[in-house]
């Protein structure tokens, strides 16, 4: 689990560029590679013993396969970036619920993992739409619960091979429909960056667990995702308003309020429990990512609520390069 994510840290880092250049859905704000990276690499640095806090893990999480990725989870929740590395936050978290006590993977193991992490993703978003990663990960788990079905549940290391097989497959098949399941993505004539990256990711898991190097050749044909393309997302029309997400202690009915308060205010709600147990007062940690026009109300409802923490707020809109400054200093 350690290698995939450190695996997985260095692929994002190398890919994200081309990522950012076609990330135009739910916004072309160019920032998928980039926020998918720096989410991954918060889980890698986690499972790897190196978090903020610089506590060594313990003997009992290294033999443990969910609770070194509900580490890596918990930490790239706290640390998540954008819609995609919000996502892949939840993903995570919710995978190693199932894989808890457990020294090793199975493919039954990762076949419940990859169900109950894409369920989960599914549901964190108050909208979800299809053509986007959360159809790779739903693509991806029912081809490896396909697998340990049709093996009766073998745990051996060969089925396990062969559901990381077949999930990585279904993940590339998955990619590649995106861009008729989003009538932005068709007209654009490119695939969906979040579901590229998802793919690395699974392919990156698959390469650590197997120890084969990873399959660059799934890339290939992909529409879009060349280094030669120009960033398809500057052509794109500007995106109003900003992104705020932050972390926040919020009791059930706290928590039914803020979704239904900032679906009324935004778009591209995502809430997700930051760990499992509740607090002496009954409340939990929440991970919250909202798209609005203007930050101020949205914060105001936030702040209403509970102290969050980790707030930021940023710009939705690209620079172009007429917003740049020329050699005299005068915008052009």
């Amino acid at each position: 689990m350690k290698r995939w994510l450190g695996k997985a840290e260095t692929t994002l880092g190398n890919h994200s560029d081309r990522l950012n250049a076609i990330n135009i859905f739910p916004v072309a704000d160019g920032d998928t590679g980039t926020n998918l990276y720096l989410t991954v690499r918060a889980a890698a640095h986690a499972a790897a013993g190196t978090a903020p806090s610089g506590t060594a893990a313990s003997a009992e999480l290294q033999n443990d396969v969910g609770a070194v990725l509900a580490r890596a989870g918990q930490a790239a929740m706290e640390q998540a970036r954008g819609n995609s590395g919000t996502l892949f936050a939840v993903f995570l978290c919710a995978a190693a619920e199932p894989l808890a006590g457990h020294p090793r993977l199975s493919a039954p193991l990762l076949a419940a993992a990859l169900n109950r992490a894409q369920l989960r993703a599914w549901s964190a978003l108050s909208d979800p739409v299809p053509g986007t990663m959360l159809s790779v990960m739903e693509a991806a788990a029912r081809a490896a619960a396909a697998v340990d079905s049709g093996h009766d549940g073998d745990d051996s290391n060969h089925t396990l091979g062969l559901a990381l097989d077949a999930a990585v497959d279904a993940a590339v098949a998955a990619v590649v429909r995106t861009e008729d399941q989003l009538a932005v993505l068709h007209t654009a004539h490119v695939v969906d960056a979040g579901g590229v990256g998802m793919l690395l990711i699974l392919d990156c898991l698959r390469s650590a667990v197997l120890g084969e190097e990873l399959q660059d050749e799934l890339l290939d044909g992909l529409h879009g995702y060349d280094v030669q393309d120009p960033h398809i997302h500057a052509g794109m029309p500007r995106d109003e308003g900003v992104e705020v997400m932050c972390t926040i202690e919020l009791s059930p009915l706290d928590a039914a309020t803020m979704r239904q308060r900032l679906d009324e205010m935004g778009d591209s709600v995502i809430m997700s429990q930051v760990g499992g147990a509740a607090d002496a007062s009954g409340r939990y940690r929440w991970r919250v990512h909202v798209h609005v026009l203007d930050a101020a109300p949205a914060v105001a409802l936030i702040r209403s609520l509970g102290e969050p923490s980790d707030m930021s707020v940023s710009e939705l809109a690209v620079p172009r390069d007429s917003d740049l400054p020329d050699p005299d200093g005068h915008e052009r």
